[in-house]
């Protein structure tokens, strides 16, 4: 079976060609703040990273040949885990999300370049808003703002299941707690195969990161909006997109700022460590949603390439469970599982309704 996977994230738009389970091609294409600030919306993005994803093709000698094409799920609303097939409603969610993130690019492009290939299908497989939160974790301190489920379920979900094999185990008998650290963070409870506690990693909750603001002082914030110097959508914008880091220091690139923290700028170090220490906080709170009964702490994400944030990390939270670095994503290699999954009939599809 050949598949080719799409994965869009807020910085970067990840392509590869699977035979079966082996990739016959992985390719990153990075994007710059710069080219990314000129589109006002995600949505306005489509055409600019589908016609990249061409391009990689050709010029890789690759023909539009696929039986299945499997995108990154989008901010649909809450869905079970799962494969879901792209169909008229969910391309209609996600063109029509209330809330932004390049996910939602990857089912509707995947859409497209299926339907240029004869009985090719388009899927996605555990979108950013799958939902399995205990009741006790959705109440805030409002009644008018429940606590939301919006994480990197893909990649958490991988790496849970990826750890268990590698201790012999199964992922639906561990309690862990995995923290995707990347152009967002976010800090998921895993009981038992079950994600019962997550920051909202996406709309400002949990740990600030190099490119959202996370939790915020919600007087100060609400002073804020009412100060007549932003407009909505550049409140929006300080929140999810040009908060964290880039708010600080200008930059989401992570291995720029440790490299001035290492040289001696204190401003820097100050903020970097700033950032480590409100993930380690994060983390320590999921140990209590799972009452210390902890298998291992799993750091994951880019940023866990980066042996200065790891040993800063590590330094905070090893008193609390073993910590297991698995460095990157596996979200690629999942799509593809969960595709060929379904083409051969060892996994279900849902239905998106």
């Amino acid at each position: 079976m050949n598949i080719l996977v799409i994965n869009p994230g807020s910085t970067s738009t990840k392509i590869a060609v699977y035979k079966d389970e082996k990739p016959f091609l992985v390719k990153t294409i990075r994007h710059t703040s710069e080219e990314l600030s000129v589109y006002d919306r995600i949505a306005e993005q489509y055409d600019f990273r589908k016609n990249l994803i061409l391009n990689v093709l050709n010029n890789e000698g690759i023909s539009l040949s696929f039986d299945a094409v499997i995108g990154r799920g989008g901010l649909l609303k809450p869905i079970r885990s799962g494969v879901y097939e792209v169909n008229e409603a969910m391309k209609y969610d996600l063109l029509n999300a209330t809330m932004q993130h390049a996910s939602n690019l990857g089912g509707l492009i995947a859409s497209e370049l299926a339907s240029l290939m004869p009985s090719c299908k388009a899927f996605i497989a555990d979108p950013v808003v799958v939902d399995e939160l205990d009741d006790v974790s959705r109440i805030s301190g409002s009644p008018l703002l429940p606590r939301l489920s919006v994480f990197h379920a893909l990649n958490q979900k991988a790496i849970g299941r990826k750890y268990a094999k590698s201790i012999r185990s199964r992922y639906e008998d561990l309690n862990l707690v995995i923290a995707h650290l990347g152009g967002g963070i976010s800090v998921a409870a895993h009981k038992k195969g079950r994600v019962v506690d997550v920051n909202n990693a996406l709309n400002g909750e949990g740990p600030f990161s190099p490119e959202r603001a996370g939790t915020l002082p919600a007087l100060q914030l609400v002073d804020l909006c009412f100060s007549g110097k932003y407009t909505k959508d550049e409140l929006k914008k300080m929140i999810n997109g040009k908060g964290g880091l880039a708010a600080h220091l200008g930059t989401t690139d992570v291995l720029t700022v440790v490299k001035e923290a290492e040289s001696g700028n204190k401003k820097v170090a100050l903020i970097l460590h700033a950032m480590l220490y409100n993930v380690a906080k994060e983390i320590g709170a999921k140990c209590v949603a799972l009452s210390g009964k902890i298998d291992a702490i799993i750091l994951t994400g880019g940023i866990a390439y980066n042996p200065y944030c790891v040993e800063s990390l590590c330094a905070q939270i090893e008193f609390l469970s073993p910590v297991v670095v698995f460095p990157g994503e596996d979200e690629m290699g999942a799509l593809a599982t969960n595709a060929l999954g379904v083409l051969t009939g060892d996994l279900s599809c849902e239905l998106y309704a």
